[in-house]
């Protein structure tokens, strides 16, 4: 009889216990509906996308800068070349800094988010093929560098840099090899550098990219001139992404954190091969035409939420 009394006890709280796990699941999955709708409904956010396409036209102009001091450098008006780091720091010193930088910052940000919501939404509709979770994997890649490029930009506008000659890559891959597994890590790293730079020549011939725009809104020529000037500085950029992969890999198989560069000394590096600079004036005027790409792109990239006809 008592152990009756003590199965039917234990029912009642099985059932309870039950119960209580369904309503907690309920509730766990209405926040998660409720956190992803508004998620979605930040994706479609117009303000969001000005900002986004600001940071597109700050994409263009970092490149376009890059662009010039390396054709600069390869012509020998210039002493040095510089990476998106340097560009930036070129807006500091003037009257409207604060503003410059302040305009900057919003475009930053706008298109760091971009980038996640690329790599989580498809917006682009890359697809959950190999190839597509590749890009979108790169469009996150995408929203975490352009978010450390936000921090820089913030730390130049309130005065607290740690200054531009410092190679960040450099001081990056020196703290992931003083940790266990660091030398392993830092080789996954200049392969995956390689492979995006690899990933660049093939963008390049595909031209992809063409999909991504609003075609049904530009002209023949308009769309005839930004596809020349993707693909050209779609190949500029695959040579730089390499030769980072290629600096990484060096440094972890040389144990020396120092062989490991940003873009401005790849560009360098380039100027040191046979007939170095013509080649790096090619790929310098290549990252000019990315810049312009970018710019265009501020213009007719398609955003989430809104696809057209022949988009």
């Amino acid at each position: 009889m008592a152990a009756g009394k003590r199965s039917n006890s234990l029912d009642r709280q099985a059932r309870q216990a039950g119960t209580e796990a369904m309503r907690l699941g309920r509730k766990a999955g209405s926040g998660a509906r409720k956190a992803g709708r508004e998620l979605k409904k930040g994706k479609d956010n117009p303000w969001l996308e000005r900002s986004a396409r600001l940071g597109y036209v700050v994409r263009g102009l970092l490149y376009g800068a890059m662009g010039v001091f390396g054709m600069g450098f390869a012509v020998g008006l210039l002493q040095t070349t510089t990476d998106q780091r340097g560009a930036l720091a070129l807006l500091r010193g003037n009257p409207f800094a604060v503003l410059v930088f302040a305009a900057v910052v919003v475009g930053l940000l706008g298109y760091s988010l971009w980038g996640f919501i690329r790599a989580v939404y498809d917006p682009l509709h890359r697809g959950d093929d190999v190839q597509g979770i590749a890009a979108r994997l790169g469009f996150a890649w995408s929203g975490l560098s352009y978010a450390g490029l936000l921090v820089v930009t913030v730390q130049f506008m309130v005065g607290r840099s740690k200054g531009e000659g410092t190679d960040s890559v450099t001081s990056t891959i020196a703290f992931i090899m003083a940790h266990p597994f660091g030398i392993a890590l830092t080789v996954v790293i200049g392969v995956i550098a390689v492979l995006m730079g690899l990933g660049q020549f093939v963008d390049g011939v595909r031209a992809g990219f063409r999909k991504d725009m609003k075609r049904s809104e530009m002209s023949k020529e308009e769309e005839r001139i930004a596809e020349a000037l993707g693909r050209f500085g779609m190949f500029a950029r695959g040579v730089i992404f390499t030769l980072l992969g290629a600096f990484i890999i060096q440094a972890a198989i040389k144990h020396d954190p120092s062989r490991a560069h940003g873009m401005g000394a790849a560009f360098q590096d380039l100027a040191r091969e046979p007939g170095g600079h013509l080649l790096l004036f090619v790929v310098s005027a290549g990252f000019v035409a990315l810049g312009l790409h970018s710019i265009a792109s501020a213009r007719w990239i398609r955003m989430a939420g809104r696809r057209g006809p022949h988009a």
